[in-house]
């Protein structure tokens, strides 16, 4: 994971929100996001997180696109 990455996800805005419908319902989204641009910051909403944590379900993501999880934060993951 690159602190040059990690830096410049601070300044990224949240254009993705998983919510209710899950990781499966944005999935298309954060992969056509990611190929306009280099990262993609993701909010994962309460009603989303369930059972589980944020990381568990930001690496779900990353796997089902097929991208690199750079960090999470709080609720935030940063996809690249």
């Amino acid at each position: 994971m690159s602190k040059d990455l990690q830096a410049r996800a601070h300044d990224v805005e949240t254009t993705v929100r998983v919510g209710k419908g899950g990781i499966e319902s944005v999935a298309d989204e954060l992969a056509s996001q990611l190929q306009e641009r280099d990262l993609v910051k993701v909010k994962f909403l309460r009603s989303a997180r369930g059972g589980t944590t944020t990381e568990e379900l930001a690496e779900e993501l990353a796997d089902a696109v097929d991208a690199e999880l750079v960090e999470t934060r709080g609720h935030t993951g940063v996809f690249h």
